[in-house]
């Protein structure tokens, strides 16, 4: 009797484990796609003001200030106004129309000659805090000793301060440099960084000391190691601080808004702080045409980002 049990005893333990596994399956698929769910909910949330701007400025300024307008409207001091009417959010244009980018591109040159100055604020920046930054993250990681401790640890601390802490000693270095109101006043400060030097410096101490001793064995000098070795090795690294360096530098602000006198010399992240109520319709052409470089080198380097940020160091076969 007992013998004929056994069958039908383990057909039930593989039913109920059949229902178990499921369980765990349906349970499985519905937290993937409430997570799912959550994540394209935040997608669209952060999306919103980008797709807002960007269908918003192929609208005229009349449907723009009266969808808008309440929003910038002052009294006859200055003061803002009290906004008793709902803001009508538009993502769809009533009438397609590209008189923001005409007078932008064409007949308004202020905002180019401000989009270039961005460029040539930038540029520089970028390329040559690289370049200190690969040099000096080489010395960090391939020399130890109290006194480097000491200076990264310095790097460390200004890395860690906010721009406004560091822009009155910036102000009053610049005013004895006789720099002040000129671009280098701007460059020096970003060339000589310490966020490239940190992310360069912890990136190269992963590479094997072992592919450093072999090149050194082969006759390699120490500029043989750095060009041959390090720095081919750091490619993703270096990418993914360019790219962070240039979204850091392209959207400041408060800079040359204390560093330089002279408004023409401004970058257009600066007009796009101080939008005033005659600029409406324009701002939104503005920070589209803005917002492409950004979006471009994010999306061509987006691979070297990724690459640069989860790369343990090592030698690649």
């Amino acid at each position: 009797m007992s013998k004929r049990m056994k069958p039908q005893s383990l057909d039930r333990d593989r039913s109920r484990l059949k229902k178990a596994a499921k369980r765990r399956r349906a349970w499985s698929n519905a937290k993937i796609a409430v997570g799912t769910l959550v994540a394209a909910f935040f997608a669209i949330l952060f999306l919103m003001p980008i797709v807002l701007t960007i269908t918003n400025s192929f609208m005229s300024s009349s449907e723009i200030s009266s969808n808008y307008g309440m929003v910038f409207a002052t009294t006859s001091s200055g003061g803002k106004v009290y906004i008793a009417e709902k803001v009508n959010l538009k993502f769809i244009p009533d009438m397609v129309s590209f008189s923001q980018y005409i007078t932008v591109l064409f007949k308004s040159p202020e905002y180019l000659l401000k989009f270039w100055n961005s460029v040539i604020l930038v540029g520089p920046i970028v390329i040559f805090q690289l370049t200190v930054a690969t040099l000096a993250s080489y010395g960090f990681a391939r020399y130890r000793g109290r006194l480097r401790e000491i200076i990264f640890f310095l790097y460390i601390i200004l890395m860690l301060m906010p721009y406004q802490v560091t822009l009155v000693p910036n102000y009053l270095v610049s005013d004895w440099l006789n720099i002040l109101d000129t671009r280098w006043a701007i460059w020096l400060p970003g060339i000589f960084s310490p966020f490239a030097v940190f992310l360069l410096t912890k990136f190269m101490r992963r590479i094997p000391i072992s592919g450093i001793e072999a090149a050194q064995i082969d006759g390699a000098g120490e500029w043989q190691v750095f060009t041959k070795v390090c720095f081919p090795l750091c490619k993703g690294a270096i990418a993914s601080a360019a790219i962070l360096v240039f979204i850091d530098y392209w959207n400041m602000v408060e800079q040359p808004l204390i560093l330089l006198s002279d408004s023409e010399m401004h970058p257009l992240s600066e007009f796009l702080s101080k939008i005033n109520s005659g600029e409406i319709g324009l701002a939104f052409a503005v920070a589209t045409i803005y917002m492409i470089p950004g979006l471009l080198v994010f999306l061509y380097g987006e691979e070297y980002l990724v690459d640069g940020i989860t790369y343990q160091g090592g030698i690649k076969g």
